[in-house]
């Protein structure tokens, strides 16, 4: 078994795989002072649930964009796993052609979507990945990897109304009944769902005007199957990164 871990800005993905197969996976909040003992005792807790044996794990593959929480991950499974985990963009190369033009700067979860969407899909494609930020990456028909939008997050865009308006409430992201809101707070959850399925709409539509062929549209992230009662993506895929990771890491050990 392989324990994968996609490090995000708000939360942590941890996936189980056996046999390539993802078995089961859980999320945790990102948070950039935790120990390495909190994060050895939930994963272990979570195997332990779950009947899953901690000699059953034979490597650990970790996709950050988070660096300053990369030490306690790495020492939390090094201390409760005996094992030393690999790290994309260090230990494990992704093998894909990349025109972006400071590579450094390109966070390993979009590098690593855009490479399993390719993989999966064989296609010219657009991965929009609801995380912190919304992000568009842009794979060609030649899977080379083009750049691609980055974009304000749903809760980001929702906790600036709250910050900088005198009378609005924080509320929680859910779907609107009608596009009409008859209170404060149904107008506000109507107008972050309508008002972001209309930004990824042109966003996407702006992107496909730059291509004389047509790019699937590959929606993963927390918010996608959500978004995705509003716009038609032509897949919803929420494990992506994490099935990416496993992917890389197949391909890793093959050539070894």
């Amino acid at each position: 078994m392989v324990i994968v871990i996609d490090i995000g800005n708000t939360n942590m993905e941890f996936g189980i795989f056996y046999k390539w197969k993802l078995i089961n996976n859980f999320r945790i909040k990102t948070n950039r002072d935790t120990t390495s003992d909190e994060i050895g005792i939930i994963t272990t807790q979570f195997l332990f649930i779950n009947k899953i044996s901690i000699e059953s794990i034979k490597d650990i593959v970790i996709a950050s964009v988070v660096p300053q929480i990369n030490y306690s991950v790495a020492n939390g499974m090094l201390k409760y796993f005996k094992k030393s985990p690999l790290f994309i963009g260090e230990d494990i190369d992704i093998v894909i052609e990349n025109a972006y033009e400071n590579q450094k700067d390109l966070g390993a979860d979009r590098l690593v979507n855009s490479y399993q969407a390719y993989d999966r899909y064989k296609c010219g494609l657009i991965v929009v990945d609801f995380g912190t930020a919304t992000t568009f990456d842009v794979v060609n028909n030649n899977g080379k990897y083009l750049g691609g939008v980055i974009y304000p997050g749903i809760k980001i865009s929702l906790d600036a109304l709250f910050q900088n308006t005198a009378k609005l409430s924080r509320v929680e992201i859910s779907e609107p009944k009608n596009i009409i809101g008859t209170n404060t707070i149904s107008s506000m959850q109507s107008g972050i769902i309508y008002g972001y399925v209309g930004s990824v709409k042109n966003i996407v539509l702006s992107i496909q005007e730059e291509f004389d062929y047509k790019l699937k549209v590959i929606a993963t992230g927390g918010l996608s199957k959500l978004i995705g009662k509003y716009y038609s993506f032509d897949s919803i895929d929420p494990h992506l990164t994490i099935e990416g990771l496993i992917s890389i890491y197949l391909n890793y050990i093959n050539k070894r």
